[in-house]
């Protein structure tokens, strides 16, 4: 199998992905009309805390918001996507053509940030605008670092998750969009680790995402970039995606062999 040949079936899967987002009001709905609601409460609530106690505090919640979307919509994109193949009948017929599992996730993903890219972009010129928040103002290393590292951590989970949809089907859907936000109080999103009880600390500090808000809080508070941070949290998503790559072929395979991935389409 040629480069050129896998890259041109990489290609034909995020023209898919990009022919379904501009003709589904659902996924504007989930990806851009949400989110933007999301931004604008957080908002308000920025403007309010910020006039009645540090104005620091605001600004918190209105990264923490900002941060948190590159989450929420690269894990949507990657797990749902895949659920529109199956709510359609199409699962099976876009493995009959000759494409690995790795070109149809590699796909997901790339079509996942290039989504996440645009969506979080519009927002933050809409928080720049109407909140006088400027997302840059932790710079621009950060705020590419941050991007990176948090997409990555969205990446694992959805693959983790879609894995999880292969093998037992469509019954347990709603983990697609309900279980990231498990995740959202676990990563400290909105408040210090120190808010956690002392228990979920442990487990906020066993998670990648909980390094890029603690770095982009303290971006904002004091300047400057914490390396050592966001090279723990990298080290986390490598070592987290390894295993996702190795759950999700696991549940794969096991779905193929069950037949579970053909009733997938029924």
């Amino acid at each position: 199998m040629s480069v050129q040949t896998s890259l041109g079936r990489m290609y034909g899967l995020i023209l898919q992905e990009l022919c379904i987002t501009m003709r589904s009001l659902e996924i504007f709905m989930d990806i851009l009309f949400f989110p933007m609601m999301n931004v604008i409460l957080f908002g308000l609530i920025t403007q309010f805390v910020g006039n009645v106690h540090a104005a620091t505090n605001g600004q918190y919640l209105i990264l923490g918001i900002l941060l948190w979307e590159i989450v929420a919509i690269n894990q949507y994109n990657v797990t749902v996507s895949s659920l529109w193949s199956v709510w359609s009948h199409n699962l099976t017929n876009i493995f009959m053509a000759p494409i690995s599992i790795i070109e149809y996730l590699g796909a997901h993903v790339i079509a996942a940030f290039l989504r996440t890219v645009f969506v979080v972009t519009l927002l933050a010129i809409g928080t720049y605008f109407f909140f006088g928040f400027n997302l840059l103002s932790v710079g621009l290393v950060n705020a590419l670092l941050f991007f990176i590292n948090l997409s990555i951590f969205a990446w694992w989970i959805g693959i983790m998750l879609l894995g999880l949809i292969f093998r037992y089907g469509t019954r347990i859907q709603a983990i697609a969009w309900g279980t990231i936000f498990f995740f959202q109080p676990l990563t400290a999103s909105f408040f210090p680790v120190t808010v956690l009880p002392g228990f979920l600390q442990a487990v906020a500090y066993a998670l990648p995402g909980t390094y890029v808000f603690e770095a982009g809080r303290q971006a904002l508070t004091h300047g400057g970039i914490n390396w050592r941070y966001h090279g723990i949290a990298f080290a986390l998503n490598v070592g987290y995606m390894a295993l996702a790559a190795l759950v999700f072929y696991g549940l794969f395979q096991r779905s193929k062999q069950t037949g579970q991935f053909a009733r997938n389409d029924l």
